[in-house]
């Protein structure tokens, strides 16, 4: 252990209040994200990176920040990125906890080494190596972290716009609106087959009523898509062919096989009652 770690780690614990009041301080005036987090919880983050924070220059002042004391500041940083992603705050506004903790160090070491103007620059340009290496840490940690929230969001809105529905017994629909393409159909291809398993289903309508354009790519996907249902057991049915999709089709030489196609999904409801065996009845004078 070096004397200026062990000395540099004393100032810190010993104006920890100080410093904790300046830099929060600092904080609330940078940041464009009040309302966001809290005083309450704004301090204990600073205390609790404070206490890693110093043990960590206590234990090695080495700008390639090496050890278990660094690795669990940047466990810290790491956590409070993610959290602060999820919370709405920006990439700045989250470095901001960082480089904000500059001033005042600064003036937690003039007050220490003020008397000796090169030892507070030698302390003092150690520090911003460390705090600036952190900084970046936590810009990229935060940008991770909201990457990771974008792909969720995705996939979530993925599974929300391939909804199976079951609309009879052993019947299946699939409404697919907007575009296909190989990341989507991948999703519509595990939500039918995991429909057609819960649902002991034998007839999948895949409706197409709401996508825009059929071009050879898409009817290769609902064709892949109609594949792995006949493994499974199931039959397809598309729906919604209009009469521009019907001319694309024939135009790209796509070749349907023996899949059933209707104009609606009414009809379509109609050919998948009529293979399963049963009916519907229009009701006369309250009676079936």
């Amino acid at each position: 252990m070096s004397v200026s770690s062990s000395s540099l780690s004393a100032v810190v614990r010993e104006t920890e209040q100080t410093i904790l009041k300046e830099w929060i301080g600092l904080q609330l005036e940078s940041s464009n994200a009040k309302g966001l987090i809290n005083d309450t919880e704004l301090r204990a983050q600073c205390s609790n990176f404070l206490n890693v924070f110093a043990a960590a220059i206590q234990d090695s002042m080495d700008a390639r920040m090496p050890g278990a004391a660094w690795d669990e500041v940047r466990a810290f940083l790491s956590a409070l990125s993610r959290s602060r992603a999820v919370q709405g705050f920006s990439p700045s506004d989250t470095a901001v906890f960082v480089f904000s903790l500059k001033q005042p160090l600064l003036s937690a070491l003039r007050r220490e080494f003020g008397d000796d103007p090169i030892r507070l620059a030698d302390e003092f340009w150690k520090l911003s190596v460390v705090l600036d290496s952190l900084g970046l840490f936590t810009v990229e940690a935060y940008q991770k972290g909201r990457e990771q929230i974008i792909q969720r969001q995705q996939q979530e809105l993925l599974e929300l716009s391939t909804p199976v529905v079951q609309i009879w017994d052993g019947i299946l629909a699939l409404p697919l609106i907007g575009t296909l393409d190989s990341e989507r159909t991948q999703t519509v291809m595990e939500s039918l087959l995991e429909g057609i398993v819960e649902h002991e289903a034998t007839i999948a309508i895949i409706d197409i009523t709401g996508v825009p354009m059929v071009d050879t790519l898409v009817a290769q996907h609902l064709l892949k898509t109609v594949a792995a249902a006949r493994l499974m057991g199931a039959e397809c049915i598309i729906s919604g062919i209009r009469p521009q999709i019907a001319q694309t089709i024939v135009h790209l030489g796509v070749e349907l096989g023996d899949v059933v196609t209707k104009s609606t999904l009414s009809e379509a409801l109609r050919v998948a009652l009529f293979k399963t065996g049963q009916q519907v009845a229009r009701m006369q004078g309250g009676k079936a």
